[in-house]
C-alpha cells in the first residue's frame, strides 16, 4: 500500500503529468522551470500561479523563477537533493509501498518517549544507521521515538530548528524513502513515530518567500526571529492553511504518530480562533480510527489547550513539554540560579512538588525571571498524562555553553532519585538520547551556513554574547571558549557512542532504566489508564517531597528526600514497588507503617482501590 497527502500547492502528480502552484502574491510573473526549461505559468486569483506540465514527471527538477530575475525552490518542495537554495525534485509519493497498515498507534498512557537527533544519534546520522538501534531501544522499554525536526536546513549539520522547507526531509539524513522506511520499521517493532515540527519562525538561511510573498509574514508582531508570520491577517487563510497541510502531510504521507510543536507562545495571533486551536481541530477532524498524539513546547503554560472532554480525552492538544517540572528538578540537583532557573532557585522543592502534583508551577504567578510578570494557568484539573516530563532534552543540554549533560554536574546518587521520579511518576517520561546510559558525549550547539561567512560570523559571535550575563562568562576571555557552533569539531564532539552503553558505569545506569521502565510497565501504566481522580502534595516535613496521585484503579505515592539527613515518614498500607536507601518498619499484620529513608533515598508506592 501507498500514502499520500495531496495539498493546494507545490507539486502534485496527476494523469496530465505533473500540477505546480505557487501562491506568489507579490511577482507578476512566474515561470516554472523544470529541468533546465521554462515555461510561464497562468496567474490566478489572490496570487496564485498554476501550470500543470506533461514535461515534468517523478525525479525531474523544478523551481520557480520570479520576475525574471530569481529562482527559488518550492516552499512546499517534498525534497531537496542539493539543499536550500537549488531546484527541488518531484516527489512521487506511491513510489514507498509500506507495511503497516494495521498499524493504528498505541495509547498515550502507553507512552515512554525518547528524544533523537539522526545527525548526531549515530556516526553516519542517517535514517537507515538509527533503524537498527530500535530493537534495542524497544527491549529497553522505550514505546516512542521523537525526531529532532528534520526540515529542510541549510548545510549537512544543524539541531533542525533552522528549517526554511518543512515539507522536505533534509537529504542530510537521507531520502523521503529512507525516512518511511524508518517509520515503517519502527511501527513493524510496536514503537510510536513522534516528530517536532517548526511553526514560530523560518531559518536564516535558504528562506525565499519575502521575495515574492511578503504577506507570509507580518511586523504587527515580533518574535525573537524578527517579524512574525500572518497567522492573523487579510491573507492568513493561505497561511494557516500551509502549516496545517504540512502537519497532515507528515501524520499521513509519512504516517507520524504524532506531532511536538515548537514554542507555540512564538505563535503570534490575534485572530480566532486562534491558530493552535485551527491546527488541532483540523487535524481531530482530518484523521480517525488512529492514535494521534499533539503535543505542545508553550512557556506561556496555558492549560486552555490541554483541556480534556467528558470521557478524558484531549479536546484539543494531548500534552505539553513540562518545562516547570525539568526547571524544578535542575535548580535541586545542581543549585544553579542564573538564567530562567531564578524562578525556581527560591524554593525548588515546592516548585518542584506543584508542578509535579498539578502540571504548571506557575500558574498566573509573578515570574522574577520574566520581571515581575504573571505566568501561566491553573492546571491542578489535568491528568498527569497532560504533561510530558523530562531531566534532561536536547534545549536543556545543548543551550549550557558546552553541552554537558546532566550526568556530568550531579553525582549519580542524587540523579539515580530524579531518575527514579521521572520514570515513575504518572507524566509521559522523555529521555534525551544518550541520557539511559548518562552518554559521556555532550550535546552542543552546531549549525553549517558555510556558504554564508557573514551569517557565520554573526551566529558564532551571536552564540558568545548568549552568556555574557552569566557569571562564569562574564570575562570576553571566558566567551571566547565556548564551542564556536560553525566548526565541524563542534558537531563531530556531540555524535554518540553507543559502545560505551557496555562499559560497566554505564551499563549500571541503563539497567536501572531498564528495570524502572519494567516497574513502570507493569505498576503505573494500568493507574494512569484508569482515570484521574486528583492529586495532593505534602510539604510538611522539610526536605521531603511527598506527592500522590489518584486514580480509578488506585494511588500512586512518591517519597524522596532530597535533605542531608534520615528522614522518617509514615506510608499507611501502601505497596512500595521502588525503593532506594529506605528502610520500612512492618506494622500489624505485616503492613508497612513507616520508612526511613536516607539522604536521598525515596519510595514510589502503589495502593489498589478499595
Amino acid at each position: 500500500m501507498y500514502r499520500t497527502h495531496a495539498m493546494p500547492f507545490g507539486a502534485e502528480l496527476s494523469d496530465e503529468g505533473v500540477r505546480f502552484a505557487l501562491w506568489a502574491p507579490n511577482a507578476a510573473k512566474v515561470e516554472l522551470v523544470v529541468d533546465g526549461e521554462a515555461q510561464e505559468m497562468t496567474a490566478a486569483e489572490q496570487g496564485w500561479h498554476r501550470l500543470a506540465s506533461a514535461r515534468a514527471a517523478a525525479g525531474s527538477r523544478y523551481a520557480f523563477r520570479i520576475d525574471d530575475r530569481l529562482e527559488v525552490p518550492d516552499p512546499a518542495s517534498r525534497f531537496q537533493p542539493d539543499d536550500v537554495h537549488a531546484a527541488s525534485l518531484v516527489v512521487d509519493p506511491r513510489a514507498y509501498t509500506w507495511t503497516d497498515a494495521r498499524w493504528t498507534g498505541r495509547p498515550w498512557s502507553e507512552t515512554v518517549l525518547y528524544e533523537v537527533h539522526v545527525g548526531t544519534a549515530t556516526p553516519e546520522g542517517t535514517y537507515a544507521a538509527l533503524m537498527p538501534k530500535l530493537a534495542e531501544l524497544k527491549e529497553l522499554g522505550i514505546t516512542a521515538i521523537e525526531l529532532l525536526p528534520i526540515g529542510d536546513f541549510a548545510g549537512r549539520r544543524n539541531w533542525g530548528y533552522d528549517g526554511v522547507l518543512p515539507f522536505a526531509p533534509d537529504s542530510a539524513y537521507g531520502g523521503p524513502e529512507d525516512l518511511k522506511r524508518l517509520v515503517d520499521h519502527a511501527h513493524g517493532l510496536g514503537l510510536m513515530m513522534i516528530l517536532d515540527v517548526v511553526y514560530n519562525h523560518f531559518g536564516p538561511s535558504g528562506n525565499y518567500l519575502h521575495a515574492y510573498a511578503e504577506s507570509f509574514f507580518t511586523d504587527r508582531h515580533r518574535t525573537p526571529w524578527g517579524a512574525g508570520i500572518n497567522f492573523d491577517g487579510a491573507t492568513s487563510g493561505i497561511v494557516r492553511d500551509y502549516f496545517v497541510h504540512n502537519a497532515l502531510y507528515w501524520l499521513e504521507e509519512y504516517h507520524f504518530d504524532g506531532l511536538r510543536f515548537d514554542a507555540v507562545h512564538a505563535i503570534l495571533d490575534d485572530g480566532r480562533p486562534h491558530f493552535i486551536d485551527e491546527l488541532a481541530n483540523r487535524i481531530r477532524d482530518a484523521i480517525r480510527g488512529r492514535h494521534v498524539h499533539l503535543v505542545l513546547e508553550n512557556d506561556a503554560n496555558q492549560a486552555r489547550w490541554l483541556e480534556r472532554d467528558d470521557r478524558a480525552r484531549p479536546v484539543l492538544h494531548t500534552a505539553q513539554w513540562a518545562d516547570d517540572i525539568h526547571n524544578a528538578w535542575h535548580a535541586l540537583l545542581t543549585g544553579e540560579a542564573e538564567g530562567y532557573y531564578e524562578d525556581y532557585a527560591d524554593r525548588p522543592l515546592e516548585r518542584l512538588s506543584r508542578a509535579l502534583a498539578e502540571g504548571f508551577a506557575y500558574q498566573g504567578d509573578p515570574s522574577a525571571h520574566k520581571g515581575g510578570a504573571a505566568r501561566g494557568e491553573p492546571s491542578a484539573h489535568l491528568p498527569p498524562t497532560a504533561f510530558v516530563a523530562f531531566l534532561q532534552n536536547h534545549d536543556q543540554v545543548g543551550n549550557r555553553a558546552f553541552g554537558e549533560r546532566l550526568s556530568r554536574l550531579v553525582p549519580e546518587e542524587k540523579l539515580a532519585l530524579a531518575r527514579a521520579a521521572l520514570l515513575l511518576g504518572p507524566q509521559v517520561p522523555l529521555l534525551f538520547m544518550g541520557e539511559d546510559w548518562s552518554a559521556s558525549t555532550p550535546f552542543q550547539f552546531f549549525v553549517d551556513f558555510a556558504d554564508d561567512p557573514t551569517l557565520s560570523d554573526a551566529v558564532r559571535e551571536g552564540r558568545r554574547a548568549e552568556f555574557a550575563k552569566f557569571k562564569a562568562f562574564s570575562d570576553p576571555d571566558a566567551r571566547e571558549r565556548v564551542p564556536d557552533p560553525t566548526s565541524e569539531d563542534t558537531f563531530h564532539r556531540s555524535v554518540l557512542n553507543w559502545s560505551e552503553a557496555d562499559q560497566p558505569a554505564h551499563r549500571a545506569v541503563r539497567e536501572d532504566v531498564r528495570e524502572l521502565l519494567g516497574l513502570r510497565q507493569r505498576h503505573v501504566e494500568p493507574l494512569i489508564a484508569s482515570g484521574f481522580r486528583g492529586s495532593q502534595q505534602d510539604l510538611t516535613v522539610p526536605d521531603m517531597l511527598d506527592v500522590t496521585w489518584r486514580f480509578d484503579a488506585g494511588m500512586l505515592r512518591l517519597l524522596a528526600n532530597v535533605g542531608s539527613f534520615p528522614i522518617t515518614v509514615a506510608v499507611g498500607t501502601a505497596r512500595p514497588i521502588w525503593s532506594r536507601h529506605a528502610t520500612t518498619t512492618p506494622g500489624h499484620g505485616h503492613n508497612l507503617t513507616s520508612s526511613t529513608m536516607a539522604p536521598w533515598g525515596g519510595l514510589v508506592l502503589v495502593e489498589p482501590a478499595a
